[in-house]
């Protein structure tokens, strides 16, 4: 059974976040400001995004034997962080083939500063509730599996809140540094592995 010191929550938290740090140092860069109420917002819709997402992959626990479904739900996180991973190491390659135009997610996760829809140096309300929809989209599959696990949800939709809010803080604030590039660069590497971490700490701990 589960202990009490939190470390896949914890985990789980700083992988889903990396996203938002990554978006908000871009914008950092471009000089498009956030706002803390649209901070707020984000983190909301992200908190909520892994409830549901969580609360989806709960109820397909209880169809999987009590036995199995660790090791079920730790896999699919492995798969998904080894996925994260091959996506980053064909990044370069996939932006050289731009024959199709990416939809509008793919678009601003990868684009961030097209989040601001309408080129004003920050965004609105509507332009944030599409953005924290894309990065809550991202990670819902990384959700199921981890709640498939047996990651307490309420504490990993707590800890996914506080980290959003810090996460974007304190990206903005790397973004007008010249270190942002090299983070931004390897986030989604650094995401993978921290997900195939947890489900490797969910399956053996």
């Amino acid at each position: 059974m589960k202990n009490l010191n939190y470390i896949g929550e914890l985990l789980f938290a700083l992988s889903a976040n990396l996203d938002n740090f990554t978006v908000s140092a871009t914008f950092g860069i471009r000089k498009i400001k956030i706002s803390f109420f649209n901070n707020i917002l984000i983190a909301v819709i992200s908190a909520l995004g892994t409830y549901l997402s969580m609360t989806f992959g709960h109820v397909i626990g209880r169809f999987i034997p009590l036995a199995i479904s660790n090791y079920i739900g730790s896999s699919i996180l492995i798969l998904i962080g080894l996925f994260i991973m091959k996506d980053f190491f064909k990044h370069d390659k996939k932006q050289k083939n731009d024959g199709t135009r990416p939809n509008k997610i793919n678009s601003i996760l990868n684009k961030s500063e097209t989040a601001d829809l309408d080129g004003s140096g920050s965004i609105d309300m509507k332009e944030t509730a599409l953005l924290a929809a894309a990065l809550t989209l991202n990670n819902f599959g990384f959700g199921i599996g981890s709640s498939i696990t047996g990651l307490n949800i309420y504490i990993t939709v707590f800890l996914t809140f506080i980290f959003s809010i810090i996460s974007m803080s304190i990206g903005n604030i790397v973004g007008k540094s010249f270190i942002p590039k090299i983070l931004c660069k390897f986030a989604s590497l650094i995401s993978g592995l921290i997900i195939v971490v947890l489900g490797l700490y969910e399956m053996f701990v």
